[in-house]
């Protein structure tokens, strides 16, 4: 069974970025769709970006040209650089894997989760 951690979260002015990383174990991440979701005080969880195979990726129109998702597989762990922070983008953020691997995975809901990591930006 594959395990996420995320990390990199934090507080930032509007404007700014930041980058999210997930460390995957247990298994290649290869093997799965890869995502990044979150969830704002009061609001339901939304898909933000995921990753598939060849590299096909999909976005949130939210942050469509803000954000990219990526991968290093000889690390096994997935990126969310966020660039033109928003308070909009407050959020905690979950790393999410989706058994198997698929060329477009979408934003459905995902298998897998990690325990988050908290974005705040300030306006």
């Amino acid at each position: 069974q594959v395990q996420l951690v995320e990390s990199g979260g934090g507080s930032v002015q509007a404007g700014g970025s930041l980058r999210l990383s997930c460390v995957v174990s247990g298994d290649s991440q290869n093997n799965y769709c890869m995502g990044w979701y979150r969830q704002g005080p009061g609001k339901a969880r939304e898909g933000v970006a995921s990753l598939g195979t060849y590299g096909r990726t999909t976005y949130a129109d939210s942050v469509k040209g803000r954000f990219a998702i990526s991968r290093d597989s000889a690390k096994n762990t997935l990126y969310l650089q966020m660039r033109g922070l928003k308070p909009d983008d407050s959020a905690m953020y979950y790393c999410a894997a989706d058994w198997p691997s698929r060329s477009s995975c979408g934003l459905d809901d995902f298998d897998y989760w990690g325990q988050g990591t908290q974005v705040t930006v300030s306006s």
